[in-house]
């Protein structure tokens, strides 16, 4: 099975700030485990050090970025994938860019908490607590 971790389930996981922080670090640990292939998109990555910067500061945000690229593989956003995500009549860009990236590998699952930004997609959407239900009927 292949996975892409949206932005915000990638932050709950660092930063500890959510609800959701127990299950995101599930799914970090059951990656490392090898039990799915998952992937973040290049996009996100700076996106994601940029907030976990503020809050863990610039070296400690370096070194969380290095740890879930040991863990998640980074997808490549080409210059084509902008044009799609351009194309599409989504609310937020960024989503819109993520399922672009999650078409080209190809997913099976987009793990986020925005399950509804993803809706018009043809890959199924959903949440951590979702994706743990998933993993564990495997």
């Amino acid at each position: 099975m292949t996975v892409l971790i949206d932005t915000n389930v990638v932050l709950d996981a660092l930063l500890n700030n959510s609800e959701f922080t127990a299950n995101s670090k599930e799914i970090f640990h059951f990656a490392e485990q090898k039990r799915f292939i998952g992937y973040i998109s290049a996009s996100a990555v700076t996106d994601i050090f940029y907030i976990s910067q503020k809050k863990l500061g610039k070296k400690t945000a370096k070194e969380a970025i290095k740890h879930t690229l040991s863990i998640f593989y980074p997808a490549t956003v080409t210059d084509q994938d902008i044009y799609k995500a351009l194309d599409l009549t989504w609310d937020d860009f960024e989503d819109s860019v993520q399922f672009v990236v999650g078409e080209g590998l190809p997913v099976n699952y987009i793990v986020t908490r925005n399950t509804q930004d993803f809706s018009s997609g043809n890959i199924q959407a959903v949440t951590p607590e979702q994706f743990m239900q998933i993993i564990a009927d495997m």
